[in-house]
């Protein structure tokens, strides 16, 4: 059995959850259980910034951080209580983490050593194929949709946990996970951790977190088409069919194009006017549903924490939040919320209660999903290399994502 320093430091924090979870189930020790406030929500704080979690999907709920007028804004969409999540199963995997394999699967299936697995599809039906004919997110009872257990909480940081048994949504093997949420000065930084136990399955993690850095209260405009968007290594993306499954091709984003977010900032809203939006996130649909790859290695070794190492920044002119991303994963989706339709209702932390212009909900186009990810369905790409990125054996090295959300107010944005 093969451990190196990361395996042995995963073993170690498993015991240690382990003994922690025995206490929080009041089997053994004396630790009081980690408890909600009324709402279901566990919340933490830092610098300049709180926010509330939930078990369900390892959510975050409420992000909650001032203005440039020094008015608190919750710039996260959610519910305002736990149990709807689990209650509006329409609800777009919000604020969870996707898993056990985030993004799509072609055609439900994939082969690992000669060994051809096929998952629950879940999206886009058919005739023929009522549930679907590939799988996003880990399935129709993907990591999202199911409870975590808390196994950790105090002031400033959170650590949930999860174990997917073997043959789960048809995925081989069990695998144990556990992720952090740490807030700090004017950061949240998340990190996920992933073990398989039992056999060889593959594992891609994300966050979907629905952002609106303008609190959705915004009186000019009830979309986050004004934000504007920066990938500063990302002159290349994965192609995609018309349903939005890779095909292989790795395209480049050329300057000046709907897709060139690296050049120079831009607004998400800037390239609607070109008629090469119209299909860019699928069949029939005009926005972004899109992978961008993260380039960092054409500069040399890199540390994914250095300053002004981000690879992708989101900011708004109104409110002047700007969102900076950090991480050490090496692609970057984008969804600019293009199926919103309205009936998802804001918090009561969130949006205007006297403007008759915009009801309180969010519309198409409100919000913008970040996803810090590897390059999508890779399982089913060989010749793109990227098997020891996305699938794990026992006693190998486990999965990790880590990622840092820096924020600050910055009114240079256009």
């Amino acid at each position: 059995m093969r451990l190196n320093s990361i395996s042995l430091t995963v073993l170690f924090l498993s015991g240690v959850f382990a003994r922690l979870q025995t206490r929080v189930d009041g089997s053994a020790g004396d630790a009081t259980a980690p408890t909600p406030d009324e709402d279901g929500k566990y919340w933490i704080h830092g610098e300049g910034i709180s926010a509330a979690f939930i078990p369900y999907g390892a959510s975050i709920s409420n992000l909650l951080i001032k203005d440039k007028r020094g008015i608190k804004r919750d710039i996260v969409a959610g519910f305002d209580n736990a149990t709807y999540y689990g209650v509006d199963k329409q609800h777009p995997h919000l604020g969870g983490v996707p898993g056990r394999y985030a993004n799509r699967i072609k055609n439900s299936s994939f082969e690992i050593d000669d060994i051809v697995y096929n998952v629950l599809a879940n999206e886009n039906p058919t005739a023929e194929h009522p549930d679907g004919i590939d799988t996003l997110h880990g399935g129709p009872d993907g990591w999202d949709w199911r409870n975590f257990t808390v196994v950790s909480h105090s002031d400033s940081s959170i650590t949930f946990s999860i174990v997917d048994p073997d043959a789960a949504q048809g995925f081989p093997g069990e695998v144990i996970s556990y992720i952090t949420y740490t807030l700090g000065d004017m950061t949240w930084d998340l990190k996920m951790v992933a073990i398989p136990t039992t056999k060889k399955t593959p594992i891609m993690l994300s966050s979907h977190t629905y952002w609106n850095l303008d609190g959705f209260a915004n009186n000019e405009t009830n979309t986050a088409l004004n934000h504007t968007f920066y990938l500063p290594y990302s002159g290349q993306r994965v192609g995609v069919d018309n349903i939005l499954i890779p095909t292989g091709d790795i395209i480049a984003n050329h300057p000046g194009s709907v897709n060139d977010f690296w050049s120079s900032p831009k607004q998400i809203g800037a390239g609607f006017a070109d008629p090469e939006i119209h299909n860019n996130c699928g069949f029939n649909c005009s926005g972004y549903d899109t992978c961008w790859l993260v380039n960092r290695e054409q500069n040399g070794p890199y540390d994914w924490r250095a300053e002004g190492g981000f690879v992708a920044r989101l900011q708004s002119a109104w409110s002047g939040i700007q969102l900076d991303v950090y991480t050490d994963q090496e692609a970057f989706q984008m969804y600019s919320c293009n199926g919103q339709n309205g009936s998802l209702t804001l918090k009561t932390t969130q949006g205007l209660f006297d403007n008759p212009k915009f009801p309180r909900t969010i519309p198409k186009y409100g919000c913008v999903v970040l996803e810090v990810e590897d390059w999508i369905d890779a399982i089913n790409q060989p010749q793109w290399q990227r098997s020891k990125k996305q699938i794990f054996e026992p006693g190998g090295d486990p999965y990790v994502l880590q990622a840092s959300y820096k924020f600050s107010i910055n009114t240079t944005a256009t």
